[in-house]
């Protein structure tokens, strides 16, 4: 069976490996993260009143497709998703965080933690994996499961018409906060929208399955964000704490403790297209920013180009 290497393993390129290790690929995934989890990323942070829990990349996910559905009614069974009514009639999250899910799919295969992949090398009909600490083997295929602007340099190597898509497939960035409190904030309400440099703000310990003292992750807008990108974390904290403080009506706020993260790479527009795929040269990409900025659509992006490849193996071998 043909080898491939996925580069990337968040929710596009695990759905993508799900797909041809089912049909008895041999598939190896790459992430530089040290575990599993992307933009459905989750941080425990210790607190004088225990530990608190901050889902601060993706807030939910929806289901509206059937495949991601069936994906869905598996992680509800085995108790790593639940419904999340307050977010929405569709909306889920793991548990109990939001990587449960992802953990859960990366544990059905060879995933390699901690290697940053810098690029490629097409030697012959085969593929092998540039960048510090890279294993000498070989692959007879490859798939970028990353970011747009991550992936661009990588392809322009090799298709350069698969490297205009992506060079034209721009992300907006977002810059996130997570803070605890010895004490609930004066809000009712445990989601807010679009207040003032805040496009979002959650109550995240009072999200189904948590626990632990009040913790609050708050998402500054695409415009704020991007005027402030290179600013350093502890220069952005006061500012995202003041915002939280203004729309919670709490006044001056001491968190017991936060901690920010920059996200370059945080919504994609979607360009429609589903997923990329090089079948001469066996090369392809696959991710939201390829369908539109949801979960749902990385997911969906990922089976696609898992789809195609399988199809074209089979014309070829006709």
């Amino acid at each position: 069976m043909p080898s491939v290497a996925i580069v990337g393993a968040g929710i596009a390129g695990l759905s993508c490996a799900d797909g041809l290790a089912a049909k008895g690929w041999q598939v190896t995934l790459f992430d530089k993260g040290r575990k599993a989890g992307g933009r459905m990323a989750s941080r425990r942070v210790e607190t004088s009143k225990g530990e608190a829990s901050f889902d601060f990349g993706a807030q939910y996910f929806t289901v509206r497709d059937t495949g991601f559905a069936a994906q869905v009614a598996h992680w509800e069974q085995a108790g790593l998703a639940v419904r999340w009514p307050k977010a929405g009639a569709d909306a889920w999250i793991g548990v109990p965080a939001m990587n449960a899910v992802v953990r859960d799919m990366a544990a059905r295969h060879d995933v390699r933690f901690g290697h940053h992949v810098s690029g490629l090398a097409h030697e012959g009909s085969h593929w092998r994996l540039l960048g510090e600490g890279m294993p000498g083997e070989q692959f007879d295929a490859a798939v970028l499961a990353l970011p747009a602007e991550q992936a661009a340099p990588i392809l322009t190597l090799h298709d350069f018409e698969l490297a205009r898509t992506a060079l034209f497939a721009r992300s907006q960035p977002c810059w996130s906060g997570m803070f605890a409190f010895d004490a609930p904030l004066p809000h009712r309400e445990d989601i807010l929208r679009d207040s003032g440099i805040l496009a979002w703000a959650a109550r995240d310990s009072a999200k189904p399955g948590r626990a632990g003292p009040e913790s609050w992750v708050v998402q500054a807008t695409p415009q704020w964000s991007t005027a402030h990108l290179e600013r350093q974390p502890e220069d952005i904290a006061p500012h995202l704490l003041t915002a939280l403080a203004e729309a919670t009506g709490a006044g001056a706020l001491q968190p017991l403790a936060h901690s920010i993260h920059r996200w370059r790479y945080a919504l994609s527009a979607g360009t429609g297209l589903g997923c990329l795929w090089n079948d001469k040269q066996r090369i392809g990409a696959c991710g939201d920013w390829l369908l539109g900025p949801r979960v749902e659509c990385a997911w969906i992006s990922g089976r696609m180009l898992a789809d195609r490849m399988l199809g074209a193996a089979r014309e070829a071998a006709a």
